[in-house]
């Protein structure tokens, strides 16, 4: 059933593309082979890809980071630009919000998004944030395929278990193409009743 490549050398970006891989595999190989290892799981797709193909190799992109140049934050406070979740952010929020505060995905995004607003703004988008939540399907970042594949799974197939869901999983990426979900997966079940 699995007849992925193994990733080395001599494969090319495009079938390269065409496979699952875990993060752990594209670090493996940036080491094997001297590619920088930092980075998301895309951007060492990337990197790797563009390896394949032309045999360069591309140095990660390096972002600066600012430091919050005060030690204490106030509502009036400026949110700062390249905004980095510390522990000082976080007890401020904390001391706002109350101790359920976290950094959730929207509200870092939000953060990221707004430099040069108050920390009054952020504290009130924070609220917002957490009311609509309640209220609508959280988006899924695209590199989380296995996370979003399991949610597509049961919005089409409610009565199923996490097992079946899991048993699809395994058999989608290892498999050339996507990895989303699609109604045609569910035939590794009939094999295994059958």
């Amino acid at each position: 059933m699995n007849d992925r490549p193994e990733l080395c050398k001599d494969l090319d970006g495009n079938t390269f593309r065409q496979w699952y891989w875990l993060k752990e595999e594209l670090v493996s190989f940036c080491r094997e082979n001297g590619l920088p290892i930092s980075g998301s799981k895309e951007e060492l797709s990337s990197r790797i890809c563009r390896y394949l193909d032309t045999g360069e190799i591309i140095a990660p992109v390096s972002r600066p980071r600012s430091k919050v140049s005060h030690s204490s934050i106030t509502l009036e406070s400026r949110i700062e630009a390249d905004f980095v979740c510390s522990e000082l952010h976080r007890a401020f929020f904390k001391s706002q919000l109350g101790d359920s505060f976290s950094f959730n995905v929207p509200f870092q995004k939000w953060l990221k998004a707004n430099s040069g607003k108050t920390y009054a703004d952020a504290v009130f988008a924070y609220c917002e944030i957490k009311k609509s939540d309640k209220n609508s399907r959280k988006s899924i970042d695209k590199q989380f395929e296995y996370n979003t594949y399991i949610r597509d799974f049961f919005e089409d197939n409610k009565v199923r278990s996490l097992d079946d869901a899991i048993r699809c999983w395994k058999y989608k990426k290892s498999r050339p193409g996507s990895n989303r979900y699609e109604k045609e997966d569910l035939i590794i079940l009939k094999e295994r009743t059958e």
